[in-house]
């Protein structure tokens, strides 16, 4: 057989493995939506009597964890119950709802996270009437930020706006805290079997720092490390997506443990972290990135845990192109990505990424420059804002490629964006939304095909 030949049936064989990844994952996706149809069908009864709408905004999970947990209660008590996500609900439902319960997380600067964002545009922003509506809030959030639970209280206000009246005052959780999580509870889950176990995350395990690298040594901004983890026992498994999270734990503060997005797949055996070092006004480095890139030595172990990501991984966007937005670490979530799509021969991958210096700040160069040169990658555009006497973003090099970006949206192109809310993620949206206009913005984010990891 000729060299040709041999890699023609080479190439056959990689279009095939790759539909039928394609095809296993559509598959997938498509029984996980049927599963939560009949979950929830199962919840709201025999139509015999109304279901309570309970209603979740989430970004990471936790709020829809815990409106499935909410509709469990209920149903337990004998009260039919019907779980959707925020964006699902339109202003004929909750005029239909006699009773609605609703567990909203808040996102970046006190905005609805992405799973409510078309809620918030579309029906927060209007006047209507629900004097017939009977309402409660659980809001989720951490203290340490300025808009504190900012989607639930505004939730809060514009629902009472409407006419609608609360049966129980919102109850703000600060980070997870159990006794406003008992609280609530103790609302709708009085008649559940109370040994029942709680929505709850998988528990701090050991990993082992084995490396640690200077991404952008002399750059004029923070230093950037490559930080790689191992599991110290063969007992934990490498069971997370492209797109995930990890947690990780300070013994200073255990109450807060620290997200960071995950730049490595599974079958590189080991979770790579991009972490900036984060340094107060008084020299002392933040808790997190000092123990990271400073505190911890090599063959030292620290306690993480994996976060699922839901609403950034790929799921039913693997078969489709991508582009891929980000800026600084924001880089580690898109090569996460990056590595599983080129690991399974989808080479459609548009990469947008931004820095300062393109001598100092250019993070993973040989990795993305080997990508492009083998056409791992089919477009790439490197922003680097200092490089000019005019400050230049992502954002901006979209507006100028704004009929490139149309045309791959046209083709089912999903778009992903990692990095910073302030400035990077901000601008993008707004980009976005210049480029293919606000409604279309709001049917790819229903649509799944608009993700963000922003921070």
């Amino acid at each position: 057989m000729s060299i040709d030949a041999i890699r023609s049936v080479a190439a056959g064989g990689t279009v095939v493995a790759y539909t039928a990844l394609c095809a296993a994952i559509w598959w997938r996706e498509r029984l996980r939506a049927v599963a939560a149809k009949a979950a929830s069908n199962a919840l709201a009864g025999d139509g015999a009597a109304e279901p309570v709408l309970v209603a979740f905004a989430s970004q990471t999970g936790q709020a829809e964890a815990i409106a499935w947990q909410t509709a469990r209660w209920l149903h337990a008590a004998g009260t039919p119950a019907r779980v959707l996500a925020l964006d699902a609900v339109d202003a004929a439902t909750l005029a239909g709802a006699r009773r609605a319960l609703f567990v909203a997380s808040t996102y970046g600067e006190g905005d609805a996270p992405d799973g409510a964002s078309v809620f918030a545009d579309q029906l927060m922003a209007r006047t209507i009437a629900l004097p017939t509506l009977r309402y409660a809030v659980l809001a989720l959030g951490d203290r340490q930020y300025d808009h504190y639970c900012g989607f639930g209280r505004a939730l809060d206000g514009w629902l009472a706006s409407t006419g609608a009246a609360a049966v129980a005052a919102r109850i703000d959780v600060d980070n997870g805290d159990p006794v406003a999580l008992a609280a609530w509870r103790a609302l709708w889950g009085a008649g559940a079997d109370t040994e029942e176990a709680e929505p709850s995350a998988a528990p701090f395990v050991p990993w082992q720092l084995v490396s640690r690298t200077l991404l952008n040594p002399h750059s004029a901004g923070a230093p950037i490390y490559e930080v790689a983890f191992t599991a110290a026992t063969d007992a934990v498994p490498l069971n997370w997506h492209s797109g995930d999270l990890v947690q990780i734990a300070i013994a200073s503060d255990p109450t807060r443990p620290r997200d960071y997005s995950i730049a490595s797949i599974p079958s590189d055996g080991r979770i790579e972290l991009l972490v900036r070092q984060e340094q107060h006004p008084d020299g002392t480095l933040g808790a997190a990135s000092g123990l990271l890139t400073s505190t911890l030595a090599i063959g030292d172990t620290a306690a993480l845990r994996l976060r699922p990501h839901r609403r950034f991984r790929l799921e039913a966007n693997a078969e489709r192109p991508l582009i891929l937005i980000g800026n600084g670490t924001g880089l580690a979530g898109l090569r996460s990505h990056l590595r599983e799509r080129i690991a399974a021969g989808q080479f459609e991958n548009w990469l947008v990424f931004g820095e300062r210096n393109v001598a100092h700040d250019f993070l993973c160069r040989n990795e993305i420059e080997a990508w492009q040169a083998h056409q791992r990658l089919a477009r790439l555009d490197l922003v680097f804002s200092r490089d000019q006497a005019d400050r230049v973003y992502v954002q901006h090099r979209l507006l100028q490629v704004s009929d490139e970006v149309r045309a791959w949206v046209a083709r089912g192109a999903a778009l992903y964006v990692c990095g910073s809310l302030q400035g990077m993620a901000t601008g993008v949206d707004a980009a976005l939304r210049d480029i293919l206009g606000t409604e279309t913005v709001q049917t790819l984010t229903i649509d799944g095909r608009y993700r963000r990891d922003v921070y």
